[in-house]
């Protein structure tokens, strides 16, 4: 257990620094749209950072700083595609009005700092397992893998659907309710959920594994009940369409669609 506590402790260490050079770099740029991009770069710092910590490869530990490579890359990378020369996202722009004189601190802390203990939080069960792993392979591990894999999967797919939806102009004023849209009001949210419990799955094959826990647990919890959900639906229901939608559609976990009464 010491082992992990010294790993979570050097994790905490890198995440600070990592945070305050990005708030350094939003402060010069006047862009703290760039917490958005560095979000999944962060736990793939993490996830190497443990890797090499440990000084042992097995394959656990490669397969699950993998996921995490291909997880955060591909989220990253979406962000800035999205954000590339759009300027400061508006909510950043709404917090930059409302906080006065006090925005510097404000976003030091709160977009920064915060975001960076949420990080860590999110993350412990890579840490466990970059940290405590040993040559065996359980089923939990496959178990773990595929239901990372179907996470994944509607996380992916469903982004690129709602991507393809948006970029067409005969859309426009539309909701949403195509392909994986038509099963789940959010099918990306569902899958990033069901990504980091197969990680926890993982987890329990290695000793202290139930802790990581805490990691999907609070995923599950900002994403359902603080930023991710009710900030979404909120824009969404501007759309006169939405409440037919909201009718017929399971929030989150994939449903087949009710029938209009």
């Amino acid at each position: 257990m010491n082992e992990i506590l010294n790993t979570i402790g050097l994790s905490a260490i890198v995440i600070f620094f990592y945070m305050t050079t990005l708030f350094i770099i939003a402060m010069l740029v006047k862009d703290n749209s760039i917490a958005d991009i560095a979000w999944g770069i962060g736990f793939i710092l993490i996830a190497m950072v443990t890797l090499i910590h440990s000084g042992a490869y097995f394959p656990r530990q490669i397969v699950v700083t993998l996921l995490v490579l291909i997880w955060g890359s591909r989220l990253a990378i979406r962000i800035l595609r999205r954000n590339w020369g759009k300027g400061e996202d508006w909510r950043y722009q709404d917090w930059r009005k409302s906080w006065g004189k006090y925005f510097v601190i404000r976003s030091y802390l709160q977009v920064f700092i915060l975001q960076g203990f949420i990080l860590l939080l999110n993350v412990t069960p890579v840490i466990i397992i970059n940290t405590t792993s040993d040559a065996s392979i359980t089923a939990l591990d496959v178990i773990g893998i595929a239901v990372w894999g179907i996470g994944f999967f509607f996380e992916s797919v469903g982004d690129y659907q709602l991507d393809q939806f948006i970029r067409n102009p005969e859309n426009r004023g539309k909701i949403m309710d195509r392909g994986l849209w038509r099963y789940t009001r959010h099918p990306n949210y569902f899958g990033e959920i069901t990504m980091w419990w197969g990680i926890w799955i993982i987890a329990l094959s290695v000793a202290w594994g139930w802790i990581g826990i805490i990691g999907p647990a609070i995923i599950t919890a900002m994403i359902v009940f603080v930023s991710g959900i009710p900030l979404t639906e909120r824009d969404m229901a501007k759309n006169p369409g939405f409440a037919a939608y909201k009718e017929k559609t399971s929030i989150l976990i994939p449903l087949p669609p009710k029938r209009a009464r």
